[in-house]
């Protein structure tokens, strides 16, 4: 794929400094370009590394002096790492799906698969399932009865589609995810020990049952909607809900590793980090970033643009806008003060046990 340095800058909109007609066949880190690759230098860290590498023509940040770092040409980004999803987009060889239906593709004689939909190998649809136009589905995925899959969305290999879930345009689904289990969802003939707790919290130990109690499967009647242009990660996990469906909103993107709990709502535009993991019949709210290994309680409800970091643990409703952080969750800001003041805490500690000593010594002279 043969791209001039004019045509990159107009795709994104930047400026094409320098021997414009100049060619590229692809991207490389500064270091270790070619003559024909465009390298990445886009923040200051890593203009150095073009005298490392053969790089003629190179994507800079505002700013930055292309002819004195010795380049025939430069696309100067004003938003570099925006600039490089264009960039990316432009150079992406595709998924190596092959077009059309291959011969091992087991379908339903009831599904419907839209014009230009390419359909990979050992592939299962089944009955009723709809396919949109120029779907992609890759090897040994499987499409359940009466499920739907929008226009130019790309299933890559090994992915599960359950029964009746509904899958927007656009979407992208990585290898190995499951869309449409069954949700974890259990009961007991009598009050079991999980529910005194829940209505104790843990005061006293809980009496044990008067008999040996056995857990009761609720089934999942609802299924799992995905809006459009969401992407699901590599083992991702969506349960579908008991009675009303789990969504997920228009532009949401989830990370690989991810769980959602059966009922759970997801607005649009979320950045959902690998490993985190929400309980049943959870909202979440429009534009909420959650960072990785985050975990969320059942039955809560998130605001719209809440920010929590890594590894936070949220039990409780958070309010919109809120920025959050540590295990149970607090304001970000206080939980900062709350660190610090745990890295203090073996010097305050000497401080308190010299201070006893010394009232201690000072009780025995007197």
């Amino acid at each position: 794929m043969v791209h001039t340095i004019e045509q990159i800058a107009a795709a994104l909109g930047a400026e094409a400094l320098g021997a414009v007609d100049l060619e590229v066949t692809g991207l490389a880190e500064p270091a270790t370009a070619g003559p024909d690759q465009l390298a990445l230098a886009m923040s200051e860290k890593f203009l150095a590394d073009l005298s490392k590498g053969a790089a003629r023509a190179a994507v800079l940040g505002a700013g930055s002096d292309w002819q004195a770092l010795g380049l025939k040409a430069a696309i100067i980004a004003p938003r570099p790492r925006y600039a490089l999803a264009g960039l990316t987009a432009a150079m992406d060889p595709g998924t190596g799906i092959a077009a059309g239906v291959h011969a091992t593709a087991v379908i339903d004689a009831r599904a419907r698969i839209g014009a230009g939909a390419a359909i990979g190998p050992f592939v299962v649809i089944g009955r009723g399932a709809e396919i949109g136009a120029n779907a992609r589905i890759g090897a040994h995925a499987s499409i359940g009865a009466e499920a739907a899959i929008g226009d130019d969305a790309v299933i890559h290999a090994g992915v599960r589609i359950g029964t009746r879930v509904r899958i927007g345009d656009r979407v992208f689904i990585q290898p190995g995810a499951v869309i449409g289990g069954d949700g974890f969802s259990f009961v007991t003939p009598e009050k079991s020990t999980v529910e005194m707790a829940r209505e104790t919290l843990g005061k006293g130990s809980a009496p044990a049952p008067a008999v040996s109690q056995s857990w009761t499967r609720i089934h999942s009647l609802g299924s799992v909607v995905l809006g459009d242009d969401v992407e699901i990660g590599a083992n991702t996990a969506i349960d579908r809900g008991t009675i009303a469906n789990t969504e997920i909103g228009d532009g949401t993107k989830l990370d690989n590793l991810v769980h959602i709990g059966h009922n759970v709502r997801i607005g649009r535009d979320c950045l959902i980090c690998g490993q985190v993991g929400s309980a049943g019949s959870t909202v979440i709210g429009d534009r909420v970033v959650l960072g990785g290994q985050c975990g969320l309680s059942d039955n809560i409800v998130i605001g719209d643009d809440v920010v929590a970091a890594g590894a936070t643990k949220i039990f409780s409703n958070v309010p919109s806008g809120r920025m959050l952080m540590g295990s149970p969750a607090v304001k970000m800001d206080t939980q900062v003060e709350i660190y610090k003041a745990m890295r203090r805490l073996p010097r305050v500690m000497k401080t308190v046990e010299a201070l006893q000593k010394a009232v201690f010594n000072r009780g025995q002279n007197d």
